[in-house]
């Protein structure tokens, strides 16, 4: 492999010839040799998104020539377009305030804006980093893309999934089943309503996830160093703001108080337990289709899911709620981000948090999973789910539950005895209401019209 020299401010560096990076990158790349999750590219992303925006923002204010921004801006470009691939090699294990990566990115544009220039024209600290500190550019580049991530990524899905709730609904109409409480036989429901459930999980998620984007679309851009703005001209931020808000076609916005927007990160640790919470109710959802669905002979039975591939390397014609698995899988890994997100958010000291890599990686590996889940989970699954209609009115017909109906007609004891004297007779309710002479078989017909319960 061939080299070339590089300097900085502690000397000299051999750097892959074939590479733009420089010596601050290759330092953080030797001597952070810890684990293999590379910063995530929607980071990358961010950066140049906020590098471009930066240039535009600069060149209006009179601080950067022409000629220096147009080449930022290509290069930003080519970035946002994959053509620089393979340039970003450092770890999430890194410096907590990111430094190392926004450097990584400073060092790329300038290297390669210089290469299309043909001269030496760009300086990574002093050009494409210009008016900015990476206290100030890191955690808005997490916040531009998490909201880029949950808006583009994760809200389509969640839409996806819910009109398929709509369908299931539907599709299920008029179908009535044993509704179950603590595992146990409860009174009739409709699946339809039992599916209504889980949409509405879905949207009330969904609708906790939108509120929080506010507070993430406000960025720490223009308080550079500590907050105080030092070597930004006035109202950097904003007008950044808006040349981020141009290029991404979101609405994002200055910090107020840039000293709270690089201290604090109680807006991703609150936009990730909305994440959270959608997680718990994926688990929920899936863990009930997957009981639901259990059998096919000795289980609930009440529904059918897609056979998508054998389940067993030993039982012949086993098939598994493998999607299901997969989901809940999914929603463990969201809790335990969160936990990551909480204490990483709690920590740093005076006038920054060092945790933002972990917390970047975290949050945004939650937005892929689940993004990423729930397509997979509506389409391998969901949409082919279908319901065991004999199974579900077999169930009813044989529920003890249905003596709940009782109640207001012969009292609570009474119908428990009821109840009770079926079971222990194998018999129905109807009959042992009769034996027990409490009604007659007219008006049980009625009590027990599932319709009504429902």
């Amino acid at each position: 492999m061939e080299f070339r020299v590089e300097k900085d401010s502690l000397g000299e560096v051999q750097v892959p010839a074939d590479k733009y990076w420089a010596a601050q990158t290759e330092r953080s790349r030797k001597n952070f040799r810890i684990g293999g999750e590379l910063m995530p590219l929607e980071i990358i992303r961010a950066l140049a998104t906020i590098k471009k925006a930066a240039a535009i923002t600069n060149f209006k204010k009179g601080k950067l020539d022409q000629r220096r921004c147009e080449l930022i801006v290509k290069v930003c470009d080519e970035i946002l377009e994959n053509k620089l691939t393979g340039q970003f090699p450092l770890v999430v294990w890194q410096t907590g305030s990111g430094t190392q990566t926004n450097m990584n990115v400073n060092e790329v544009i300038a290297n390669r804006g210089n290469e299309l220039a043909s001269e030496k024209l760009l300086h990574p600290n002093d050009h494409v980093n210009m008016s900015q500190s990476s206290n100030d550019v890191f955690p808005s580049a997490i916040h531009v893309a998490a909201v880029c991530g949950i808006e583009d990524k994760l809200l389509p899905e969640l839409e996806k999934i819910i009109g398929t709730f709509k369908l299931l609904e539907d599709e299920n109409a008029g179908l009535i089943k044993v509704a179950r409480t603590h595992l146990q036989d409860a009174t009739p429901i409709a699946f339809s309503q039992e599916i209504s459930g889980w949409r509405t999980m879905c949207e009330k998620s969904r609708d906790m996830i939108v509120s929080t984007l506010p507070y993430i679309k406000e960025l720490a851009l223009g308080g550079t160093a500590v907050g105080t703005g030092i070597n930004a001209p006035q109202n950097f931020g904003e007008d950044a703001a808006k040349e981020i808000s141009r290029i991404t076609g979101k609405t994002f916005a200055a910090a107020a108080n840039k000293f709270h927007a690089l201290a604090a990160k109680d807006a991703l640790a609150f936009s990730h337990g909305a994440l959270k919470a959608l997680a718990c109710d994926l688990m929920k959802i899936a863990n009930d289709i997957r009981l639901m669905a259990s059998g096919p002979r000795c289980g609930l039975g009440e529904i059918f899911i897609p056979e998508n591939e054998p389940g067993s390397s030993i039982m012949p014609g086993k098939v598994n709620p493998t999607q299901c698995e997969a989901i809940t899988m999914i929603a463990v890994q969201v809790m335990a981000n969160d936990t990551a997100v909480s204490v990483a958010a709690s920590q740093g000291n005076f006038e920054l948090n060092v945790f933002m890599p972990l917390i970047a990686y975290n949050f945004l590996q939650s937005v892929c999973l689940l993004s990423d889940g729930i397509q997979s989970f509506d389409r391998h699954c969901l949409m082919g789910l279908r319901a065991n209609a004999e199974k579900m009115r077999h169930n009813v017909e044989n529920s003890l539950m249905k003596a709940a109906a009782l109640n207001p007609y012969i009292g609570y004891d009474k119908a428990a005895k009821v109840a009770m004297k079926a079971y222990k007779e194998d018999i129905s309710l109807k009959d042992a209401c009769l034996k027990l002479g409490w009604l007659d078989e007219k008006t049980l017909d009625e009590i027990f019209d599932v319709t009504k319960m429902i």
